[in-house]
């Protein structure tokens, strides 16, 4: 019996501040904080990620973010293409639809962890699944959760997109944004996130075929 074969699984992670909230942290939360971590798995020579819009992929570093900050080796997996497609499309229609969405606690680090442990069994690491305890246990992140808690989060439009299908993701187009220049503002680096997330385009991601239950 031949031994399975072995995909790699990789964590992709960016720090949405480009290292202000290293700087700023503790001023504005008497606290240090490394990053404001958005991440995405790679795997099966794709990256994926989860946004308001949904479940997205593109080629590995294929979004307005650039290369990542860094890269953790998850580990491997046994999980073929055509199974984890079969099971980010279930996702996709039940825990991360777009509107299921929240900054706070179900986010695109909640997606990754999900998704690491389906693939290889481990979860991410915890510096970046606790970010939001970390803000929301300080004054300052206390006391802008309402704001952040009443901002609606869409895509470009104005409207809640469906969750992409991922049999057949091609090249969209995505308006300017000002996002970079609101990094600045440090005291909505959690909105910002948000906003980046939403606006994360699709690549040059190439069709997929996803098979019929």
């Amino acid at each position: 019996m031949e031994p399975p074969n072995l995909y790699p699984v990789k964590l992709y992670v960016y720090d949405l501040s480009k290292g202000l909230a290293r700087r700023l942290s503790p001023i504005m939360l008497g606290k240090q904080l490394e990053g404001i971590w958005h991440t995405s798995i790679v795997v099966h020579k794709d990256e994926f990620f989860f946004g308001s819009g949904g479940i997205s992929s593109c080629p590995p570093g294929g979004t307005l973010l650039g290369p990542p900050d860094s890269v953790v080796d998850v580990g491997s997996t046994e999980v073929t293409e055509e199974i984890f497609l079969e099971y980010l499309s279930s996702l996709g229609e039940s825990l991360f639809r777009g509107e299921a969405y929240n900054l706070f606690e179900h986010n695109c680090n909640t997606f990754s962890n999900e998704v690491a442990q389906f693939l290889t069994g481990r979860k991410i690491p915890s510096y970046i699944t606790d970010l939001p305890s970390e803000v929301l246990s300080t004054p300052f992140g206390q006391a802008l959760r309402p704001l952040l808690d009443s901002i609606q989060i869409q895509p470009p439009g104005g409207s809640t997109a469906p969750a992409p299908d991922l049999s057949a993701q091609g090249t969209q187009p995505w308006p300017e944004h000002d996002g970079h220049r609101k990094l600045l503002l440090f005291s909505l680096l959690p909105h910002i996130q948000a906003q980046l997330i939403a606006l994360l385009p699709v690549v040059t991601s190439r069709p997929r075929a996803v098979p019929q239950s």
